[in-house]
């Protein structure tokens, strides 16, 4: 690259601005001792910024270019000025200078934009498509309990509050085909910390004979509060105890919320 066309290419303003990465200050340094015509436009441009005023930098904070300010003053202090040339170009190379100046810092300003701007917008692209998703989890779940409840083959067996709760309720959907069991339990209370809802398939004679078919896990999480339990046959009754998280071997009997024959 010809010198005439390196110190047109802007690198010399952002070098004086310390806007360059190490290797780039030492090649301009570099170019500096070797090409006097580069030396004395940085130094053209370094008192051009001395007589510019911090409102004429858009892209740095005031306090970041009155401290390259002082750093200038502090670096030109020592030096004798020189008289300014008669020639109007050296004026017009100072002017050039501070458009380019300005403009790499404005596009500096705006490319900073707008990389904040593409990472809102992934932002938030990722979140509609969570949204999206938990919606299509939602409709599916929706599509499955109405299966259920329209399915004629299904036995519906209401289970009345017990003593321990006598305000809870439940339903169970057992189809006659397939023992398939599902288990609406919006009528029980959230269970406690630590507790789960265990489901009992019952034989009433010649004696009371309980069988586990499954525990409401994910009681909080499930919206419908529609449960698929496991499959039985032969039950006479259900009924719904709290046990503690894991389930038990046997009901307790003493936490029994809901009971119902079929």
């Amino acid at each position: 690259m010809e010198t005439q066309e390196y110190i047109a290419s802007g690198i010399l303003e952002l070098y004086v601005y310390g806007m360059l990465s190490e290797a780039e200050n030492m090649e301009v340094t570099s170019m500096a001792q070797k090409h006097p015509e580069v030396k004395n436009e940085i130094l053209s441009i370094e008192r051009a910024i001395l007589n510019l005023s911090s409102s004429f930098s858009p892209f740095i904070s005031n306090s970041q270019f009155e401290k390259i300010k002082a750093q200038l003053e502090l670096k030109h202090s020592k030096v004798i000025p020189l008289q300014p040339k008669s020639s109007n170009y050296s004026y017009l190379g100072w002017a050039a200078s501070l458009v380019l100046l300005l403009g790499a810092g404005y596009l500096f300003f705006q490319l900073n934009n707008t990389k904040e701007q593409v990472v809102v917008v992934e932002q938030e692209k990722t979140k509609l498509k969570e949204s999206i998703n938990t919606l299509e989890l939602q409709n599916q779940s929706t599509k499955e309990v109405l299966a259920v409840v329209r399915d004629e083959n299904n036995k519906i067996i209401p289970l009345g509050g017990q003593a321990v709760a006598p305000e809870a309720k439940a339903k169970i959907y057992w189809n006659q085909k397939t023992d398939e069991v599902y288990v609406d339990a919006s009528g029980l209370p959230e269970p406690p910390e630590g507790k789960v809802y265990q489901i009992w398939s019952l034989k009433l004679q010649p004696q009371l004979t309980p069988t586990s078919i499954g525990l409401l896990v994910n009681f909080k999480g499930n919206n419908s509060k529609v449960f698929a339990v496991d499959k039985t046959s032969g039950a006479e009754a259900f009924g719904i105890t709290l046990e503690p998280a894991g389930g038990s071997a046997s009901p307790t009997m003493e936490q029994l919320y809901t009971l119902g024959k079929v």
